[in-house]
């Protein structure tokens, strides 16, 4: 009787437990389609063409999917195509959102892949498939901060702030931060599409929990001016701010973004070469 109430105990505990998970992971997909919702509302504004907000025939690369936001825009917006591409896995849904939208959306029609924005072999190949030389948009949301190419920057970090500790780099380390080069990363971005929009959160006082490898860690205050800073020396590029507030950056502006990043957490600006305006 002993070991069959043990027994018993233990089969409850285990379903206790798969209930409790099932609620977390539910708890968890309700966060990402809310979230998705509201940073749709700060990120739409970028989309205008000459204040138009017509985006039939256009096509969208978002980087970093999380799979919902294509069925928002999609439902809003109405584009002709987006393509999402993530180098981690999909959400599970992500097949479900991209078979099922087929019935509802006549005008749009959505794609996941799992492909990494610089895997040009493997993205060349989606993009020949998808019959899309260059997209309209590239969409980066709340992913720039994991776009990361330049070495481990810890040591030097160390090093600035006298600390004795040696950093012992390796590819599955977590604790290694890659630099990010702004340059590499937009000059990539603007080969895949005529208007990058970047909607970007920087919590430097967090713990970024999404961190792999080198490529997570939120960008701080310092690390976005830089970014900006650099955008800036290639004259080519159109900047513009959206939220929180709307103006052109260039020289004469770059004054008002340090005051504004110690007053939000998120922002969303958009860069497109002026050529193609």
């Amino acid at each position: 009787m002993c070991c069959e109430n043990n027994n018993l105990n233990e089969r409850l505990a285990k379903k206790l437990l798969d209930c409790e998970e099932d609620v977390e992971d539910r708890d968890n997909y309700l966060d990402i389609w809310l979230n998705s919702l509201e940073e749709l509302s700060e990120i739409e504004d970028s989309f205008g063409m000459n204040d138009q907000f017509d985006l039939c025939g256009k096509t969208i690369l978002d980087v970093g999917t999380d799979a919902v936001k294509p069925l928002y825009i999609a439902l809003k917006l109405k584009p002709t195509k987006i393509i999402g591409i993530n180098d981690d896995d999909l959400p599970s849904f992500a097949s479900d959102i991209e078979q099922k939208t087929k019935l509802l959306l006549t005008e749009t029609r959505i794609r996941f892949h799992s492909c990494s924005l610089f895997n040009r072999e493997s993205l060349n190949r989606i993009l020949k498939r998808e019959k899309i030389a260059k997209f309209d948009f590239v969409l980066i949301s709340k992913t720039l901060h994991h776009l990361r190419t330049k070495k481990c920057v810890v040591n030097e970090r160390n090093k600035k702030h006298n600390r004795d500790e040696k950093h012992q780099c390796r590819e599955d380390e977590k604790c290694c931060i890659y630099g990010f080069d702004a340059k590499e990363v937009f000059d990539r971005l603007l080969e895949l599409g005529k208007r990058v929009i970047v909607y970007e959160a920087f919590y430097p006082q967090d713990k970024d929990e999404d961190k792999e490898r080198g490529r997570g860690d939120y960008f701080t205050k310092n690390e976005l001016l830089q970014v900006f800073k650099s955008l800036l020396e290639n004259e080519k590029y159109k900047i513009k701010f959206i939220r929180p507030q709307m103006f052109d950056l260039d020289k004469t502006t770059f004054d008002r973004v340090e005051p504004l990043l110690r007053q939000v957490d998120t922002l969303c600006f958009y860069v497109e070469n002026k050529q193609e305006q």
